[in-house]
């Protein structure tokens, strides 16, 4: 599995302990930033990370702002993208086994890095269901695919 991490500048601390994370997993994973705590827009670095797990290069993507929100909505606004604002152990395995979420999205401000690292954890670890959930995520694709 290969991994992309971002975070804008409210979820800058929050990436380095995920990080952390997927060292201890052994998964390969890629670090866009940013790598600052000056005002930064999270579009910047949601948009890029949420195109290269759309075209493969990478199998999931970590987003992390103050809320989550911001990058979960930039995230989802990729075609392929299934992201997901989780901030519980019991969404992280539903969005997984149910979704087939590709994207996970944390708020820094709103969850602390413990329970951040278990929820990233359940996450990567879960696998998808597939079954009954499979008509469900294939009208996403489906819709997708529509010309406007």
């Amino acid at each position: 599995m290969k991994v992309i991490i971002a975070s804008d500048h409210g979820g800058v601390n929050l990436r380095r302990e995920i990080a952390d994370v997927l060292d201890e997993l052994h998964i390969e994973f890629e670090d866009i930033g940013c790598n600052c705590e000056t005002s930064v827009d999270f579009p910047d670095y949601a948009i890029p990370a949420a195109e290269r797990v759309a075209s493969g290069e990478f199998d999931r993507g970590i987003l992390i702002c103050g809320t989550g929100i911001g990058m979960s909505i930039s995230a989802n606004k990729v075609n392929g993208i299934r992201a997901a604002l989780v901030h519980d152990l019991f969404t992280a395995k539903a969005t997984r086994e149910h979704n087939n979420s590709n994207v996970l999205c944390m708020g820094e401000r709103v969850i602390g890095p413990g329970l951040a690292k278990e929820i990233a954890r359940t996450w990567l670890e879960t696998d998808y269901e597939a079954g009954r959930h499979e008509n469900r995520v294939g009208k996403i694709t489906k819709y997708e695919g529509r010309k406007a």
